[in-house]
């Protein structure tokens, strides 16, 4: 049950402190804003906590393995079963205690890391009440006891993980006497590891490549891949735990010296040794936290003179590209694949008529789905004729949504407010694709929890080097995100491919530019910093993007070979009248639209006519339109409609026309919907079942006919049992 103390504080939070904590940890549900009851047991759950863990900095995450580390010094190690996990006000610690651990008798330092602890208490990491006792959540504690990179006592190392033989091998090496027994040789051995005189003096005598080995471990991190130690049985479900040295050594003198004297002892896990914590403590000299308040500086880069212009054309450009990707896909919808994701064949016509590579249009549909203004559309399968039959799955095609039909209206800055803000706050990164050598496929549904936290690291790097080409130093954007968010940055070759897919997909939207960040990445990092990104973006970037987007052209100039002309981008209105009467061909800095008597019949297959559409173009023609279009489209007008294909569900005929008359007057038959469209033709609305039941029903007497024109002889089939085992052969 949460805390009295915990609810009281929620009560002293502003909405917007309250709302950061919310869409950080996703704690809403269904929209609902919880209560503060809500708040405090669903801030006491442990995966709660591990969601707002990962959006500390790097002091941030240091503070809290020193409280972590405390803990355990001064209320033994953390039990490792859950349900007999302690109160959190039970491993309390000092707060002047982790000011000491953490910034000695620094006066900078010790402001840092006062700052560190409020920022920790702001986010419920640090609980109340925020006096002269910290506090930490459970998780803190069972998580993160490694922050302080110490390894374990060296007595739980040797009693976990060595048997008498190893015991007895390390004692003799440390010149110590045979003991009677294991108990003994291992008091012995941990009285001279905890000794620290004799530890120093032990240190003394380490050999150069030992002492190199040392200074590294205890600074950077107490675990060692190495392979002085093997299982000592099997590995696995079997496994006793204990460890045996490797014959013959590591082939490392300074981890064999070392391994030898206990100064290594296995980790528990198969080639991993460990520094004690009483060795590091005696190579550090001081019990000090790593603690670095600061991010790393960006070096000495060159200005970025166009990035603002860049950014805008960036912006223009999928704008286009997202109008004409989402009108594609209401003309054709796309095919989902029964393992998941857009066909591929689907992709690649996409890139075609969007005209931009496979890379882009994954990127965008992910960005459309996500802004919900794309989603699936389940199509039923016919079910079979065999009513016992299993009905088959349905199949599933991705289409706009009926918020496209209230987004194409609006300007091209009200568009694109819900794409961006659909990518800032996106749990994925559609242009990284982990797998080089399979086909990369959009809209698997992939959810990565750590890509917007790499995002948000990603920008704040960059905007720590202001109107700078900061992107084109990969070493200090992986350095600086790593600091921003140490728990979401991946290391080594993943982490590098993630980061450059992040910036390749914020090249593509206009947020970063000329290797800098712009004006339009900026305002996303803020709104990622309140938690704005979330849940009321507009207000933000619609003033942005409209100073970014030049005003809509509501004029096309139509010339004498059939082509609309806008120079520019068209208004919303100005598009969809020529997209409906011409067909596209190119875009850019102008769009050209030809009109053709394909295009305009296909407009007035739509509903317009001729008149309404040579009035509808003169009120948008830059001067008077050309004559050939206004023959064009009259000519065309002429001859559409002359001949109609009538929908049905089949037809009557009889060479009785009373008959038919009287048929089509019926009130019986008035559910039919029968038309007369010849002096002996009838055309039903159903099907020719329900047409000769209902027939039959009013007291008339129809034969069924063939297309052939053939009658057909109705012989209902018989009905005859199954044949059971014993007389099938007969």
């Amino acid at each position: 049950m949460p805390s009295n103390s915990l609810v009281d504080w929620l009560a002293t939070r502003s909405p917007e402190q309250l709302g950061l904590i919310a869409d950080r940890a996703a704690l809403r549900r269904h929209g609902r804003e919880p209560s503060l009851r809500d708040y405090a047991h669903l801030l006491s759950q442990d995966h709660v906590a591990a969601e707002l863990v990962k959006y500390c900095t790097l002091p941030d995450v240091q503070v809290l393995g020193a409280v972590s580390w405390l803990a355990d010094q001064r209320h033994g190690p953390f039990p490792e079963d859950r349900w007999r996990s302690p109160a959190p006000e039970e491993r309390a610690v000092s707060r002047s205690a982790v000011l000491d651990l953490l910034a000695g008798d620094d006066p900078g330092l010790r402001a840092e890391a006062e700052a560190t602890l409020d920022r920790l208490a702001d986010q419920a990491l640090l609980l109340p009440p925020h006096g002269e006792q910290v506090v930490a959540h459970t998780y803190v504690h069972r998580a993160m006891a490694g922050g302080m990179a110490l390894g374990r006592p060296a007595g739980q190392l040797i009693s976990r993980h060595f048997n008498a033989p190893e015991v007895h091998r390390v004692a003799a090496a440390l010149g110590l006497e045979k003991a009677a027994n294991r108990s003994a040789a291992e008091q012995n051995v941990v009285t001279v590891l905890t000794d620290p005189a004799r530890l120093r003096a032990l240190l003394d005598g380490a050999p150069e490549t030992a002492s190199k080995l040392l200074e590294l471990l205890a600074h950077d991190g107490p675990l060692l891949e190495t392979r002085c130690f093997h299982p000592a049985g099997p590995y696995g479900y079997g496994s006793t735990g204990k460890y045996t040295f490797f014959p013959g050594g590591s082939g490392h003198t300074g981890v064999d010296w070392l391994a030898a004297r206990g100064l290594l002892l296995p980790a528990g896990l198969p080639g991993v040794a460990e520094l004690p914590l009483e060795v590091a403590l005696a190579v550090r000299g001081e019990v000090r936290a790593t603690f670095h308040p600061r991010p790393p500086s960006p070096p000495e880069l060159p200005p970025a003179e166009r990035a603002e212009a860049a950014s805008q054309g960036a912006v223009v450009a999928v704008a286009w590209q997202l109008e004409r990707l989402l009108a594609a896909c209401a003309e054709q919808p796309l095919a989902v694949r029964k393992a998941g994701g857009i066909a591929v064949r689907d992709t690649k016509r996409l890139a075609k008529q969007v005209g931009q590579p496979e890379e882009t249009v994954r990127f965008l549909l992910e960005l459309c789905v996500r802004a919900d203004l794309l989603g699936p559309l389940a199509e039923p399968a016919e079910r079979p004729a065999n009513r016992r039959a299993k009905a088959p799955d349905p199949t599933y095609v991705v289409l706009p949504t009926t918020r496209y039909d209230r987004w194409l209206p609006r300007p091209p800055a009200e568009r694109l407010v819900p794409v961006l803000a659909a990518w800032v706050t996106c749990r994925d990164i559609p242009l990284w694709w982990p797998d080089p050598d399979q086909t990369p496929v959009a809209l698997t549904g992939a959810d990565d929890p750590d890509a917007v936290g790499l995002r948000y690291a990603l920008l704040e790097a960059l905007a720590a080097a202001p109107g700078r080409r900061a992107a084109r130093a990969p070493e200090y954007l992986m350095a600086a995100a790593t600091w921003h968010r140490p728990m979401r940055v991946a290391e080594g070759l993943p982490g590098a491919e993630r980061i450059g897919a992040t910036m390749r997909e914020a090249g593509l939207l206009g947020v970063v530019a000329d290797d800098t960040l712009t004006t339009l990445g900026h305002a996303l990092l803020g709104l990622l910093r309140t938690g704005q990104a979330w849940r009321e973006p507009e207000p933000v970037l619609t003033p942005v993007l409209t100073g970014l987007l030049p005003p809509p052209q509501t004029t096309a100039r139509f010339q004498t070979d059939l082509t609309a002309v806008v120079s520019g981008t068209p208004e919303a209105s100005l598009a969809a009248l020529l997209n409906a009467v011409g067909a596209r061909e190119s875009e850019g800095h102008a769009v050209v639209w030809r009109i053709t008597p394909a295009s305009v019949r296909h407009a007035l297959d739509a509903g317009h006519e001729a008149e309404e559409l040579v009035r509808r173009l003169r009120a948008v023609a830059q001067g008077d339109l050309p004559q050939p279009l206004e023959y064009l489209i009259k000519d065309v007008g002429r001859t559409h409609g002359r001949m109609r294909v009538v929908r049905s569900g089949c037809c009557v005929r009889s060479e009785d026309e009373a008959l038919l008359a009287e048929l089509a007057g019926a009130k019986a038959l008035r559910k039919l919907g029968l038309r007369l469209i010849a002096p002996t033709v009838l055309i039903s609305a159903s099907s020719e079942r329900e047409t000769m039941d209902a027939l039959r029903a009013a007291g008339y007497a129809p034969a069924l006919e063939a297309e052939t024109g053939v009658t057909l002889v109705e012989q209902p089939a018989a009905r005859r049992a199954k044949p059971s085992r014993q007389t099938s052969r007969l």
